[in-house]
């Protein structure tokens, strides 16, 4: 077993432990969002399937309007009509001009636009006051051509993908099956909300906060309760934990007498790491158990939180196949003071903020790691390596949580 290692190696030790998931399924569009493609997607139409019109206006013959202007108008006599659904049938000849709307191809005959603010209807004709415009006519296939791969294997479908997708002429989509991930909460000063509040205890937040982060993650997860202080009760709590990728187990995973998740592991498990050095967080374990994947998380909420950011988070990306990084660091000048550890990475809550000189952030105050509010306070978790304090005014990594930059 491993022990005081860096959150690199800590994290080539679990990716390296997983295999992506090969099971996939098909979609309906409305249920895709927020799931990941299982293969490339290849566009089945043309968008536009014809030359059509990007602009409200007239449909001409472009050598025709060259002289156009205000002081010398050209007229020519309008023999239709195209709105988008039903084109002109007809063809454009010398003289004539067609009313155009917006997505409705160009009829034939007619090589440009001229925009309606630039003209002047007069009973069966109008009065061109500007040349027409090649460049506001979209080309077949501008958008999507037919045969080629637009979306690809691993993509997070968001709306965008999603309505891609349907432009591309999908009614459903082929997407990997979620991981499901067992969440147990350990500690007999543990109690769920609602329940009587017993001196020295506190609410099971933790699972709340990991049933979130699993799902934005991509995951599904499954709620396994919480076990009390016995090594007895977490054996059965383990015995059949069901169909599972993942196992997240919160709390029980220090150096004390009552973290028994850690003596069970060590006694019938595979640990593959124990102890990682960074703050806070940094009593994390990973192993396997009855080959099963565990990733055991300290017990104070931020910890957890921080700590399913850092690692989770990512084991999760690679069991789906995402092609995104699971988290990005950015740039940003620190307008409060961040203080370091000596000795490992800490990661500081803090308010990162765009302004027209560049990001900065701020602390959330307080970083006791059971101070569960400042990871609502803040969006960002600051990177600060070991002995290294940031001062106000300093460039400082910062790794936004919640939204994407």
């Amino acid at each position: 077993m491993r022990q005081n290692i860096s959150v690199e190696d800590a994290l080539e030790s679990i990716l390296s432990q997983v295999r992506p998931i090969a099971e996939s399924e098909a979609v309906p569009l409305n249920q895709a969002y927020q799931r990941v493609l299982a293969q490339d997607l290849a566009s089945k139409v043309y968008h536009p399937d014809a030359d059509d019109s990007a602009v409200d206006g007239y449909a001409v013959r472009g050598e025709e309007t060259i002289t156009a202007s205000v002081s010398t108008p050209v007229r020519l006599e309008v023999v239709g009509e195209a709105p988008a659904g039903r084109p002109f049938s007809g063809e454009v000849r010398p003289g004539q001009a067609v009313a155009i709307y917006t997505g409705a191809p160009v009829p034939k005959g007619a090589n440009a636009v001229v925009r309606v603010e630039d003209t002047v209807r007069d009973g069966t004709g109008v009065w061109l006051l500007k040349p027409a415009n090649v460049a506001d006519i979209r080309r077949r296939g501008d958008d999507l051509r037919l045969g080629e791969v637009y979306l690809h294997r691993g993509a997070w479908l968001n709306a965008a993908r999603v309505a891609l997708a349907a432009a591309m002429g999908y009614p459903s989509l082929p997407v990997v099956r979620r991981p499901r991930v067992g969440i147990l909460s350990t500690g007999d000063e543990v109690v769920e909300p609602g329940q009587p509040l017993p001196y020295g205890g506190g609410y099971n937040s933790n699972s709340y906060a990991l049933v979130g982060q699993v799902q934005d993650a991509g995951g599904e997860a499954v709620v396994l309760g919480k076990v009390p202080d016995s090594l007895e009760v977490l054996k059965r709590g383990l015995a059949d934990p069901g169909q599972l990728d993942l196992l997240l187990t919160s709390g029980g995973v220090s150096m004390g007498k009552y973290d028994l998740v850690r003596r069970l592991l060590e006694s019938e498990g595979n640990i593959h790491f124990w102890r990682v050095k960074l703050q806070p967080g940094g009593p994390v374990l990973f192993a396997d158990y009855r080959g099963l994947p565990v990733l055991g998380l300290p017990g104070n909420p931020v910890s957890s939180m921080v700590v399913f950011h850092l690692f989770g988070r990512p084991l999760l990306f690679k069991l789906l196949g995402r092609s995104d990084p699971p988290y990005t660091g950015v740039q940003a000048t620190a307008a409060t003071a961040f203080g370091a550890n000596p000795s490992k990475r800490v990661y500081r809550r803090g308010v990162l903020r765009w302004t027209p000189q560049g990001f900065t952030v701020e602390s959330t105050g307080n970083q006791s790691s059971g101070v569960l509010r400042s990871m609502v306070e803040g969006n960002a978790l600051v990177v600060l390596e070991a002995g290294v304090d940031a001062k106000v005014g300093d460039s400082v990594t910062a790794i936004p949580l919640g939204f994407t930059v």
